[in-house]
């Protein structure tokens, strides 16, 4: 059974390798896209994304200057809580890892009423849910301003359908992608409610490159929503091509029969997430 102790380690170990090294699936997707981007100066921007990928991975040192927030999401099996101090130890980790490896710190004290710099990157942003079982799924993303910033919700009447969902998406990512760092991974989360969607579309983005969707109905979404958006010519770096986005991904959930919840929460071209088992 994990402990806190134990999580933390992860998150700690998880921070170090996601700063310095782009996820796999994202890196080939980056090589792929530059074998075919029509554009010749956005196969140049992805030519330099990978580079800049292998000499982060190679020299040890931040993908990005942006080290962002900690995003931990805990899977946590029904027979393996354990126990209080979870938080304290997650912000314990986070505060070593970010010391250990000379990343920037970028978290305020209060969004309104103080912000100055917490001085070591916490407090980790920790959402803990049950599954059934034990061990824990550990799930930890580096998330930078940019991107999140580029982020959206919108709660549409139900009459709007898919063709409003799309059409929102797409308004978002022509509006807002140029300043997430594209090509971008496109999170869309629907249905939940307000305070649940946003984070559907933050676990879309944890989904490896390539993998099914979760249904046939979002796996047609999401075709449909990365034509659209590779349509728009915004391309590597906001610079014109045929690549804005390497992927679309749509979680869905139930919701009220009034509403239709709808997010969207972009990841940039440096993805940095990491998933780690604890038995």
């Amino acid at each position: 059974m994990p402990t806190a102790a134990d999580i933390a380690g992860a998150v700690r170990s998880a921070i170090a390798e996601a700063a310095c090294t782009l996820r796999g699936d994202v890196r080939e997707a980056v090589a792929a896209a530059a074998e075919t981007e029509p554009s010749e100066r956005g196969r140049e921007v992805l030519a330099q994304l990978l580079d800049n990928a292998r000499v982060a991975r190679q020299d040890r040192v931040p993908l990005c200057q942006d080290t962002g927030t900690v995003w931990v999401w805990v899977e946590l099996g029904e027979d393996a809580w354990p126990g209080h101090g979870l938080q304290p130890a997650i912000d314990a980790a986070v505060a070593a890892a970010y010391r250990d490896n000379s990343l920037r710190m970028s978290v305020a004290r209060d969004a309104l009423g103080d912000r100055s710099n917490t001085g070591d990157n916490t407090p980790a942003f920790v959402d803990i849910t049950a599954r059934p079982g034990t061990g824990a799924t550990v799930h930890v993303m580096l998330k930078g301003g940019g991107s999140d910033n580029a982020s959206a919700l919108a709660m549409l009447d139900p009459a709007a359908g898919e063709a409003g969902v799309r059409a929102f998406v797409l308004e978002t990512v022509s509006a807002r992608a140029t300043g997430a760092c594209p090509p971008i991974v496109v999170g869309v989360g629907i249905g939940g409610t307000f305070d649940s969607v946003a984070k559907l579309a933050k676990k879309a983005l944890l989904r490896p490159l390539g993998s099914p969707a979760p249904s046939p109905a979002a796996s047609a979404l999401e075709a449909h929503l990365l034509a659209d958006i590779n349509a728009l010519g915004i391309g590597p770096a906001g610079l014109g091509g045929a690549t804005t986005a390497l992927a679309a991904h749509v979680m869905s959930a139930p919701c009220h029969i009034a509403t239709l919840p709808v997010a969207v929460n972009l990841g940039c071209s440096a993805m940095r997430s990491v998933t780690i088992e604890v038995p």
